[in-house]
């Protein structure tokens, strides 16, 4: 088992059931029921409750497994930031991707203003411990004033023309909140969009651009990524 690889000790279900309920889970939009029913069409008996509880501690480290493998993000970033209803009140979801349209952050946060617009930047720096060339955004004003005091240095673009990376980006987490007839409280959202983030877009490659052949072998590379970071691939063949 890869030494980075999250522990399973005390688990009595073999890793490879864990990681499949985990992947089910935030890679399509499915409920615990739904996974639950599915793996039950498998003969594998595994409670909602129970594929809960994976998901919520080895998402995170199936994610931060994932993002470790990726190359260095871009130096031109797209942040924008979305209202999202978490139990009935109004918050925001600001997210960052770079110019390949890779998630560099998100933060759930109740206001939308310059405060929230610094810390957001900060949040994202030091998480992706790096400064890019470039960020764009739209004609939010707050951005202007953030980034005057964050990254004075960084070229600073607005247009609501520039930034449809960066919507382009929400319309997973749109068809998610769907799906799980919204979020329930601010710190569920963020931890579950954190994951989220990192493990659905490592199966999702720009199909579009690329031939059937091309598209097959870089979900087989993909998945044996994933079979690394979960330590399926370091478990022991049956005969």
């Amino acid at each position: 088992m890869d030494s980075a690889s999250p522990s399973y000790k005390g688990h009595r279900y073999p890793i490879e059931v864990i990681s499949h309920c985990v992947w089910r889970y935030f890679r399509f939009p499915l409920s615990f029921r739904e996974v639950e029913e599915l793996m039950l069409q498998r003969g594998v008996l595994v409670s909602h409750e129970t594929v809960r509880r994976w998901c919520a501690k080895f998402g995170q480290a199936y994610a931060n497994g994932l993002r470790r493998r990726r190359p260095r993000p871009g130096d031109k970033w797209h942040l924008d930031e979305v209202f999202v209803r978490i139990n009935g009140e109004r918050k925001y979801l600001w997210r960052a991707v770079d110019q390949d349209g890779n998630v560099l952050d998100i933060l759930v946060q109740s206001r939308r203003d310059k405060a929230a617009a610094r810390r957001f930047f900060r949040h994202l720096m030091k998480k992706t411990r790096a400064v890019p060339r470039m960020v764009v955004t739209d004609r939010f004003r707050s951005y202007v004033a953030a980034h005057r005091e964050v990254m004075p240095s960084v070229e600073h673009r607005q247009s609501k023309y520039l930034n449809n990376r960066a919507e382009n980006s929400h319309q997973p987490t749109r068809q998610r909140e769907r799906a799980m007839k919204g979020f329930r409280s601010v710190g569920g959202a963020q931890r579950f969009l954190s994951a989220f983030s990192g493990i659905s877009p490592h199966f999702r490659p720009r199909r579009h651009l690329m031939a059937a052949p091309d598209y097959r072998a870089e979900m087989i590379l993909r998945f044996a990524i994933w079979e690394q970071v979960t330590g399926v691939a370091g478990q022991p063949t049956t005969a």
